[in-house]
């Protein structure tokens, strides 16, 4: 039986944005994350990246190099107790044919068949337009997050119906409403 689970986008929503990030050194947990995967974690969620990284298809760094950093990422969450399910990047360039740039389904069609999940049941959590047109495209609900890009993308969120949060621990409240 599929279960749900919580996508999440990386640079703007987990992690700051820093435009094309290739050193893993750089990397530092936003605010309010560590709080709000906790939480969601608690609840068995399945926690899942799923990251567009154009600069390896661009050539600005490579896949070596982000792997660095997507480790560097993991192993900041699991030091506060957080475990990503899985990672799924999408290393292409906008212009290369492929089906996993988001908002394209590929990433979160391989995540629900490798985890037996059920995007329908599903959140989508990120700070771009792309994150909010994935969550369409798959049937899951959108999260926007107004940290990394989000800011500007509220109108967008607003006119289709996404929710709005201030960060990822905004989003869990959401997701799993406080027991009264």
């Amino acid at each position: 039986m599929s279960r749900p689970a919580v996508f999440l986008d990386r640079d703007g929503t987990i992690i700051v944005e820093k435009n094309y990030l290739a050193d893993p050194a750089q990397v530092e947990l936003l605010d309010g994350v560590v709080e709000g995967l906790r939480r969601l974690q608690k609840q068995n969620l399945p926690l899942v990246v799923v990251s567009n990284q154009s600069g390896v298809g661009r050539g600005y760094f490579t896949m070596d190099q982000l792997d660095a950093v997507n480790s560097r990422t993991e192993a900041l969450l699991k030091e506060q107790g957080i475990e990503i399910s899985a990672w799924y990047v999408c290393p292409h360039a906008p212009d290369m044919a492929c089906n996993c740039r988001k908002p394209l389904p590929g990433m979160i069609e391989a995540a629900c068949r490798d985890l037996d999940l059920d995007p329908r049941q599903s959140f989508v959590i990120g700070d771009k337009r792309a994150d909010l047109d994935l969550a369409t495209a798959v049937g899951a609900r959108g999260i926007l997050v107004t940290t990394g890009y989000g800011a500007g993308e509220v109108d967008y969120a607003h006119g289709i119906g996404a929710a709005v949060c201030a960060s990822i621990r905004d989003a869990s409240d959401l997701i799993i409403p406080k027991k009264r």
